[in-house]
């Protein structure tokens, strides 16, 4: 039986690392103990096996929470998984249409704005650490505007405009937190250029906001513009309808110096003088005639322009019509005012010139072209029109941003 025994235990050690004693009343085997039972009626005592550890399931986390409301359409949506891994994320709106986005190691993001007031749903599954699947569900609303606001650039893609050239945009209805606005606007130039937003007083029903620089832009200058207004909150529970952008290049630098006591309208192209035209100005014993001093700028032409005043009892159809300000300024031809032309001015306030004269510099005027006007005692002002930016100094100018 003593030899038996012996070679149970030399088994042992060898299974399981035990340490044998023999003694006369029979061997006591310590170390391990196996499964914690009685081999052979001898006890085997030592640490119990490991238990074993639950395996997680996965765990899902939705950002925006599953019920939200008045959800930012901007904010990326995301889908989170811990102790687990995603399989497959769709976020989807009411028509079926998936949003684009993409995973990110355990996190799926939308890469798309969503749109306002829209249930969008989630669908897709997750697979723990457990083997288990674990279904993306869900859905949240986006936020529904009182009143939906559109801004429009006034200078489109590819276009060239004239040194003077403001940037602007109209909105259709007021704007109550310009500040928020203005933070989403953004001008970059291909070459260092200061320069600033200013608000002006509402027109055609909405706000405006301009951005001219410091000085006039440099000749050559690419200009891109960012209106990302889509999802801003303009107060008032008005949002952004659309996000708008513009690449645009600054043209030549042409400026007309107009000095009304001369007679004269020259013009100077990157600073050589190239034309230099007889000219009759506003009449100055009229304050309503006389032609504005000032910065004007050139917004818009036309070779055949019907002008109409009642208070001065005139009807008639003017050639090459360049508009320097919404005040009813133009440069345009005049025969009826050839005699005073060059030696004195008879007009109503507008530039008038021959007709040769008048169609010449029709053909190099472009939007944005400064005239400068002098030697006149009223002053052009916010009360004539859309484009007064340069009456102002820089300083002035800038105040009249909101930030």
């Amino acid at each position: 039986m003593r030899r038996i025994l012996l070679v149970v235990a030399v088994l042992l050690v060898g299974v399981v690392g035990v340490t044998t004693v023999a003694t006369a009343s029979g061997p006591t085997l310590s170390g391990p103990t196996l499964f914690g039972t009685t081999l052979f009626g001898t006890t085997l005592s030592g640490p119990n096996l490991p238990v074993p550890v639950p395996v997680a399931t996965a765990s899902i986390v939705h950002v925006p929470a599953l019920g939200a409301t008045d959800v930012s359409p901007t904010a990326p949506a995301t889908v989170s998984v811990t102790d687990g891994t995603l399989d497959e994320v769709t976020l989807t709106g009411p028509d079926g249409s998936e949003i684009d986005g993409a995973l990110d190691g355990a996190t799926w993001t939308s890469a798309a704005p969503l749109a306002y007031d829209t249930t969008y749903t989630w669908g897709g599954t997750a697979t723990g650490a457990d083997g288990k699947t674990v279904p993306v569900d869900g859905s949240f609303h986006t936020l529904a505007p009182a009143d939906i606001v559109r801004g429009v650039l006034n200078i489109g893609d590819d276009r060239t405009v004239g040194i003077a050239a403001p940037i602007e945009v109209q909105f259709d209805a007021h704007v109550e937190d310009r500040a928020a606005v203005e933070r989403a606007l953004s001008v970059e130039t291909s070459v260092p250029v200061e320069g600033s937003w200013g608000w002006l007083p509402d027109e055609n029903g909405g706000s405006r906001v301009h951005w001219r620089p410091a000085e006039y832009w440099p000749s050559g200058t690419t200009v891109t513009v960012e209106a990302n207004l889509f999802g801003v909150a303009y107060g008032g529970g008005a949002y952004g309808k659309a996000d708008v952008t513009s690449t645009f290049t600054i043209g030549r630098a042409q400026i007309v110096r107009a000095d009304v006591n001369s007679h004269r309208m020259l013009v100077f192209r990157d600073g050589v003088q190239v034309a230099d035209y007889p000219a009759s100005y506003g009449l100055s014993g009229d304050p309503e005639r006389t032609t504005r001093s000032g910065v004007h700028v050139v917004s818009e032409k036309f070779t055949d322009k019907r002008m109409v005043s009642e208070r001065y009892g005139y009807d008639v159809m003017e050639k090459w019509a360049v508009r320097i300000s919404n005040n009813g300024e133009f440069i345009h031809a005049n025969p009826a005012s050839s005699s005073a032309q060059g030696s004195s001015n008879v007009t109503h306030g507008c530039v008038n010139l021959s007709t040769s004269d008048a169609q010449a510099y029709y053909d190099t005027a472009i939007f944005g072209d400064p005239v400068e006007v002098t030697g006149t005692d009223v002053p052009l002002a916010s009360r004539d029109g859309d484009i007064w930016d340069w009456t102002l100094s820089y300083s002035e100018w800038q105040s009249l941003s909101a930030l």
